[in-house]
C-alpha cells in the first residue's frame, strides 16, 4: 500500500513544511522510488542486513513466558539482538546508504531514547559520512550511556535545551537545522513520521522485521498468528511488524504509553486521547490543547515519550485495522520484570510496554498464537529502572 501523490494514507499525512524544504523532499521521493527500490541498491542494502546488522533476526518461542500466562504462545520478534540493540538500524543503513548515493555526505537526525542516534552514528561511521544527532537536555540525562555510545562512534551530539527538551524538541531543531543547510545535507528522520515522503520510506525499510517474523512463524507453526502486539512511540517498530501482514486475518495491537495515568495528563497516548492535528510536516493524532498548542508528554521510556504517531497508523485506527492501548509506567515495569525473570531477557522499557499488556489481556489470549515485537534490549534504560526502583523504597519506608 502506498499513499497518494500528495502523501496521505487516507485522510492522514500529507507535506506541511516551509517552501525551501519542499524541493529537497520532492528529490529525496524521486531518489527513494528510483535509487532505493532498484534491484542493485537492495542487494547492498541486504549484504549490510545480513553480514554486518545480523539479520534475520530470531524468532523465539518464549514458553515461560507463555506459561506465566495461561493457554497460549507468545513468540518474541528478537530485534533487541540487532547490532545496536533495538531495530532502529534498519532504517538508519537505509537512509544512509540512500544519502550516499545522492551525493549528500552531511547526516543530521534526532533521538529521544538514544537508539536512533546511535544507529545513525553507526550506518555513518560504516559509511564514513558526517553525523550530527540533536537531543533533548532531559533524554542525554536518562540516556547517557547512548550519548557515549554516539560520541565513541564519531557523531556530535547537540544538546536541545527548548521546550520539554525531549523528541519533539530534538525534532524541532533537526528540522531548523535541515532548512538552513538543505542542499548539503541529508535528514535521517527516526520513525514513520514527518513529511511524505518519510512515512512511507522508513516504514519499508522497516517492514524487514515483518516480513521475516510473517516467513518465520509459517515454517515453525504452519500457519499465520492470531495476534501481533508491539509498542507504539512514533510508530517504526509497529508498523514495521504490522505492514507484510496487512491484509491477513491477524489482529494488530499497538500499546502506547500511558505514563502516569490518563486522567493525570502525564502520558504519551496520541492514539488514544489524541485529536487531529499537523506536527513536524503531516496530519496525524496528536496530543493538543483546546487552541491547538502541543502538550508536555510524559513516559517512563523515552522513545515513546512524544507527542503524535505516525499518519499510517492513524489511518489504521480510523478504519479500524488496528486496537490501540495504554499502559502505565508501574505496569511497563511489571512487564519488564516478568520477562528478565522468566525468560533470561532484559527488554527496552519501550517493549516492555507490549509485554505487559500481553500480561494484561492474558485472558483474551488463551489458544492463541501471538508475535510481539521486542524492539530493542534494556541495558539502556538500567539507571532508569535503579532510580524508579530507589524512589518505591523510601516511599514505602
Amino acid at each position: 500500500m502506498l499513499p497518494d501523490k500528495r502523501g496521505y494514507f487516507g485522510e492522514f499525512g500529507g507535506r506541511f513544511v516551509p517552501e525551501v524544504l519542499v524541493p529537497a523532499l520532492k528529490e529525496l521521493e524521486e531518489a527513494y522510488l528510483s535509487v532505493a527500490r532498484a534491484d542493485s541498491f537492495q542487494k547492498e542494502l541486504k549484504s549490510y542486513l545480513k553480514d554486518y546488522a545480523g539479520r534475520p533476526t530470531p524468532l523465539y518461542l518464549a514458553e515461560n513466558l507463555s506459561r506465566s500466562l495461561g493457554n497460549t504462545r507468545i513468540y518474541l520478534k528478537r530485534e533487541d539482538l540487532l547490532h545496536t540493540g533495538a531495530h532502529k538500524l534498519n532504517n538508519t543503513l537505509g537512509q544512509v546508504l540512500l544519502a550516499k548515493k545522492m551525493g549528500k555526505n552531511r547526516i543530521i537526525a534526532e533521538t529521544g531514547a538514544g537508539q536512533h542516534g546511535v544507529a545513525t552514528a553507526t550506518a555513518c561511521a560504516l559509511l564514513g559520512m558526517e553525523c550530527i544527532v540533536y537531543m533533548g537536555k532531559e533524554d542525554i540525562k536518562r540516556q547517557s550511556l547512548n550519548v557515549l555510545r554516539m560520541e565513541t562512534l564519531g557523531a556530535e551530539v547537540r544538546c536541545v535545551e527548548g521546550g520539554s527538551q525531549t523528541l519533539k524538541d530534538a525534532v524541532n531543531e533537526a528540522l531548523r537545522d535541515w532548512v538552513t543547510n538543505v542542499r548539503t545535507t541529508f535528514y535521517v528522520l527516526g520513525s514513520v513520521v514527518g513529511p511524505h515522503p518519510y512515512p512511507m520510506m522508513v516504514r519499508d525499510f522497516q517492514s524487514v522485521i515483518g516480513k521475516e517474523a510473517r516467513e518465520q512463524i509459517l515454517q515453525k507453526e504452519k500457519r499465520l498468528p492470531d495476534c501481533l502486539i508491539a509498542c507504539v512511540g512514533g510508530g517504526s517498530n509497529s508498523i514495521g511488524l504490522f505492514y507484510p501482514f496487512y491484509k491477513d486475518k491477524v489482529e494488530f495491537i499497538g500499546v502506547e504509553a500511558g505514563g502516569s495515568g490518563l486522567n493525570t495528563g502525564r502520558h504519551a497516548a496520541s492514539l488514544t486521547k489524541g485529536k487531529k492535528g499537523v506536527l513536524h510536516g503531516a496530519l496525524s493524532y496528536l496530543l493538543q490543547d483546546k487552541d491547538g498548542q502541543i502538550k508536555p508528554t510524559y513516559s517512563i521510556a523515552p522513545g515513546l515519550d512524544y507527542p503524535g504517531v505516525g499518519p499510517e497508523l492513524a489511518y489504521y485506527k480510523k478504519t479500524g485495522r488496528a486496537k490501540f492501548a495504554t499502559v502505565t509506567d508501574k505496569e511497563a515495569l511489571s512487564g519488564f520484570f516478568l520477562l528478565s525473570r522468566t525468560e533470561g531477557i532484559i527488554p527496552a522499557l519501550e517493549s516492555a510496554h507490549a509485554i505487559a499488556y500481553a500480561k494484561k489481556i492474558s485472558s483474551k489470549l488463551q489458544d492463541k498464537l501471538v508475535i510481539l515485537n521486542l524492539s530493542g534490549r534494556g541495558d539502556k534504560d538500567m539507571h532508569i529502572i535503579e532510580e524508579f526502583s530507589r524512589g518505591e523504597n523510601e516511599q514505602n519506608r
